[in-house]
């Protein structure tokens, strides 16, 4: 390859591999790759399948690299990325290993020596054996999420594992932001920013972020819980591209519920579409609802054509369905929010929304998973099912023709989330309560959080409360005079097995007999209300 700008850093293992994988950089990728080596706070704005996961991972990778060659690589995590899906993170995991082994082979053909650099996956799929044998040999990148992360920097194990990372990217970080479990994330970063023995150099990314400027500063957190935030690097190529959409009206009459008649103009129009292109991905917005479009496509279309894929079925069945996607053996796909962010589904020619999306942002998402790449053009296709909604739809796309996005608003200081990090962190470690205080302080959701707040949920947590049975729910001992805090028994195991923001769903497992395979779960009213002999749809599959 040519010294061009971008790879004057690069070793030439790593500019060579991608200049035989790609024709040359995106405009992204030219400018972050240089404020990442300067070891910059960035954040990286681009639309959908411009390259911006390789912008951010291609400069961490040289680095390892680099440090193969010298001598200097030791087996310590150095880099966490953390994605809000299992099967984003599974996915990530794979898609690092094709330049992983692509710049082995270079590093071979110039005579050098190989570099081993290892990643690994940390979800709530990954098997306990595997979990362990983790924190035994660390790997170089670690691919997580933040409920995973969490638990990591909670038990002890995990803090030896992460006490040498200095680099963490946040992937799809406006799926993040927006609710408390953004807050839980921001937390957590300050926790692993006070174990590890380096500066963190924070990297996000995202397609779809406004305003972007209070994303930078809810990525960097701050010096000392005022608005002086740490520098950010922002990146911004902007989220529009060319699109294909148009919204999709059956023949008869929108309503405001919709009538059976209508369902089968839906559904008879979905069927021309699929059989007109090689792959289509249809998101819906509820995991009732999946399963009842890949039950009636399947009816029309034959069983090995169509599946469903959301968060209630089986890490296999999951995994499957994403394989035959990419493969192009499915016909059609039917998804909830568990395939819209980043996942590299491979060739899809269309994406079909059914129902509004209720949000600008979710919409171009989703129809970005088809033609992801950097000169695709992705088609979407709208299906309003209501009169309301057909007013929405258009909204949307008013919005997407001018370029508008949803502002986020980012939670603040919620009282919840902070009193689980406490509890999580004092678990690990006496802590005095001024350098707690302004460890919390420095999260961006708290920058603003009074120290009265602050002493009140110290207060609560260490006195708890009472009940009829006497007082409970204390999980700290606080030492007044000294002003330190340190953990009571059973405090960690309270925070381990509480942590994340994301509400408990009361589901029941669904197992076959004899062999106690895992199929999905079910929910509790489903449970409760459903009689022995009923038939139920799981999996694409009647059970």
């Amino acid at each position: 390859m040519t010294p061009d700008r971008p790879f004057h850093h690069f070793h030439p293992s790593v500019a060579n591999w991608f200049g035989k994988e790609f024709s040359q950089p995106t405009e992204i990728q030219k400018r972050a790759w240089p404020a990442i080596q300067l070891k910059q706070n960035t954040l990286i704005a681009a639309p959908t399948g411009s390259g911006k996961t390789l912008a951010a991972f291609l400069a961490a990778i040289d680095d390892l690299v680099q440090q193969g060659l010298d001598g200097s690589l030791l087996p310590q995590t150095q880099i966490v990325y953390i994605s809000p899906l299992k099967a984003l993170s599974n996915d990530i995991e794979k898609n690092l290993q094709r330049p992983l082994a692509g710049i082995e082979e270079e590093l071979k053909q110039l005579g050098l020596p190989q570099v081993p650099v290892r990643v690994l996956v940390r979800t709530g799929d990954t098997p306990a054996s595997a979990r362990t044998a983790m924190t035994k040999n660390p790997p170089h990148i670690l691919v997580t999420t933040p409920e995973s992360l969490f638990l990591l920097i909670t038990s002890d194990s995990g803090r030896n594992m992460l006490s040498n990372v200095h680099t963490v990217i946040v992937d799809e970080i406006h799926a993040l932001v927006r609710d408390k479990r953004g807050s839980h994330l921001s937390l957590t970063l300050e926790r692993l920013q006070a174990l590890t023995k380096n500066r963190l150099v924070r990297i996000g990314i995202s397609a779809t972020q406004k305003p972007i400027e209070e994303i930078a500063k809810f990525l960097v957190g701050h010096n000392d819980g005022s608005d002086n935030a740490i520098p950010c690097t922002i990146i911004d190529t902007g989220h529009k591209r060319k699109l294909d959409l148009s919204i999709e009206v059956p023949g008869s009459p929108l309503s405001a519920v919709m009538p059976n008649e209508v369902w089968l103009e839906i559904y008879e129009r979905l069927v021309e579409l699929i059989q007109e292109h090689r792959t289509t991905l249809i998101f819906v917005n509820t995991r009732r609802l999946a399963e009842r479009i890949a039950h009636t496509l399947t009816e029309r279309l034959g069983p090995d054509a169509v599946t469903a894929h959301h968060g209630s079925m089986s890490k296999e069945h999951r995994l499957q369905a994403e394989q035959r996607l990419k493969s192009g053996s499915l016909r059609a796909l039917v998804a909830t929010a568990s395939l819209e962010l980043g996942i590299d589904v491979g060739s899809v020619d269309l994406v079909c929304q059914i129902a509004s999306p209720k949000s600008i942002a979710t919409f171009l998402q989703r129809v970005g998973r088809s033609g992801h790449t950097v000169t695709g053009t992705p088609k979407g296709k709208l299906f309003p099912l209501t009169r309301d909604e057909l007013v929405e739809c258009a909204a949307i796309f008013d919005a997407v023709r001018r370029g508008e996005l949803d502002r986020i608003i980012i939670p603040e200081k919620p009282i919840d989330i902070l009193a689980q990090q406490i509890i999580a962190e004092v678990a690990c470690g006496e802590y005095s309560g001024n350098d707690l205080y302004q460890l919390v302080r420095r999260a961006h959701p708290y920058r603003n959080l009074s120290r009265q707040e602050f002493d009140e949920v110290i207060t609560m947590l260490s006195e708890g409360f009472t009940t009829r049975r006497g007082r409970r729910g204390a999980y700290l001992f606080h030492d007044v005079v000294n002003e330190q805090l340190r953990a009571r028994k059973g405090a960690k195991l309270s925070a381990i097995t509480s942590g994340g923001s994301i509400p408990d769903s009361f589901d029941y497992e669904v197992r076959l007999e004899p062999s106690n395979t895992f199929i999905g779960t079910l929910n509790e009213d489903f449970a409760f209300e459903s009689s022995a002999g009923d038939i139920f749809q799981l999996g694409n599959n009647s059970w």
